[in-house]
């Protein structure tokens, strides 16, 4: 990247895999872009469903699952790092009038945008007893990059990046998202060629 280039912030953005992208985590995948900062990048793969779902995961870890809406929900593998450890990425949650701006749970972070991602049990606690956030997605693991490593995949053509729309996390069927992501940018999947190309 050039010295004088200013740097580029996607939080609360899609990175979208490019064709060309094969790598087993990321191929077709739509990570949703949590943290971007000049130290490096943190996201959540929101179209890759593991074999598990959530009655699974609250069985795993002794909690009740309160929630009939969420039960059959399936969790997510968010990418290849620490794929063991959960994170719940969920729409805003506030506390008491008094402090509107404190997360409700212990390890929040707020992602400006509207949306939160927690990685404390107590949000799992929350939702076990039918509370908690109502728009949920759970992952086990996330998606990591390093200091420059995120902008020289991209110098690369391996992603495409749009802002975010909650509505394609929460709303849209696993199997449309990354179509819906892409007509964000009004594309479609056939219109990209998996080589890149440099004239």
């Amino acid at each position: 990247m050039p010295a004088d280039a200013s740097p580029i912030n996607l939080t609360h953005h899609f990175l979208i895999a490019m064709p060309g992208l094969e790598d087993a985590s990321f191929a077709r995948s739509v990570v949703y872009m949590c943290e971007h900062s000049a130290r490096g990048a943190l996201g959540l793969v929101i179209n890759k469903p593991s074999d598990i779902n959530l009655k699974n995961l609250f069985e795993k870890v002794d909690l009740p699952l309160e929630r009939a809406d969420l039960a059959a929900t399936p969790v997510f593998q968010g990418g290849p790092v620490q794929t063991e450890r959960g994170f719940v990425l969920h729409e805003a949650v506030h506390a008491a009038e008094a402090k509107p701006e404190e997360p409700v749970y212990a390890s929040t972070m707020t992602i400006p945008g509207g949306l939160e991602m927690t990685t404390s049990k107590d949000v799992l606690e929350a939702m076990s007893t039918g509370a908690g956030p109502r728009k949920v997605l759970v992952s086990l693991g996330y998606s990591a990059w390093g200091e420059g490593q995120l902008e020289s995949e991209l110098a690369e053509n391996s992603w495409l990046t749009v802002g975010a729309d909650p509505s394609v996390i929460f709303d849209t069927p696993i199997e449309q998202r990354y179509d819906k992501a892409l007509s964000l940018l009004g594309l479609q999947a056939w219109m990209l060629s998996p080589s890149a190309g440099h004239a």
